[in-house]
């Protein structure tokens, strides 16, 4: 079956096989998302899924990654998403990682065995949306998930061998926590220490809670160069071992890359230069999410 779209995936997906799994996500009520606000949650039936893969298998015979669809693929119990996870490898031998969208309750409530059982079928790589390590701008936001579940679903996955790739949504909090943000978020992340860490800037969407609250003006939208000087404070605090750095979502004005802590300097480096106004930044109208 055709996927239902829209299809929201990582850029770094961009060459893999997608399945959806489900369609929306279980917990779309957080203020800033519009990702699915027109997309009714559910899991889709399991023939249905098998279905998917066949037709995948026969465009797609020798594809090396799956991204598994919609936002919330790791809702589906173990028993049913291992089933999905073993097909896929039946009709695609050439497959080397599975990754997926997870919100962290869903992980948390997994035991060990669970995980690993994941992880032995291929789940090689969760996206885990933090957006912000200040528990405060989360329950403004509504988002399900809380900082503590986040941090300890990042260092089991990661335990097991799952890497987790960490999404940190700049300018969250607004102007009015603007230090709350960065601060609470460089002590998430530090505690993390995940293999992957991107930035994506906040973007207002129509229709959303948070685009009214803008609209209304009890939310401050930050301006382009205090999402710079954000994500400055923010890379200047991390203290990680090993950590590939990426700020190359359509949503970024600028876009920047490299390991952690290896390239700090650079980057930070980088950042005053746009902040001062000698590097131009991505046009608004190029700017997406």
């Amino acid at each position: 079956m055709p996927i239902i779209e829209p299809a929201i995936r990582p850029p770094s997906e961009s060459s893999s096989f997608l399945l959806q799994v489900t369609t929306g996500c279980s917990s779309n009520y957080c203020t800033f998302c519009g990702a699915y606000q027109d997309k009714e949650f559910k899991v889709k039936d399991e023939e249905e899924i098998y279905d998917d893969i066949r037709q995948g298998a026969a465009v797609y015979p020798c594809t090396r990654k799956v991204f598994l669809l919609d936002g919330d693929a790791l809702v589906v119990s173990n028993r049913k998403l291992v089933r999905i996870l073993k097909k896929l490898q039946e009709h695609i031998p050439s497959i080397r990682r599975i990754s997926s969208y997870a919100n962290g309750y869903n992980i948390t409530i997994r035991s060990d065995e669970e995980l690993k059982e994941l992880f032995d079928n291929k789940l090689k790589l969760l996206y885990i949306g933090l957006e912000s390590g200040n528990q405060d701008i989360l329950n403004a936001c509504k988002k399900k998930s809380t900082v503590d579940e986040m941090i300890t679903a990042v260092n089991r996955t990661q335990e097991i061998g799952i890497k987790a790739s960490v999404i940190v949504l700049l300018g969250l909090g607004g102007r009015g926590h603007f230090k709350e943000h960065a601060r609470d978020t460089i002590k998430a992340i530090n505690k993390m220490q995940p293999h992957y860490l991107s930035f994506l800037c906040l973007m207002l969407i129509p229709g959303t809670p948070l685009y009214a609250q803008a609209d209304n003006g009890k939310f401050q939208e930050l301006e382009p160069q205090e999402l710079l000087k954000q994500s400055y404070e923010i890379i200047k605090g991390l203290e990680l071992k090993k950590t590939i750095f990426r700020s190359n979502h359509a949503s970024n004005y600028l876009s920047q890359e490299g390991i952690l802590p290896r390239d700090k300097g650079h980057l930070l480096e980088m950042l005053e230069k746009a902040i001062s106004g000698k590097i131009r930044l991505k046009p608004e109208i190029f700017r997406g999410l």
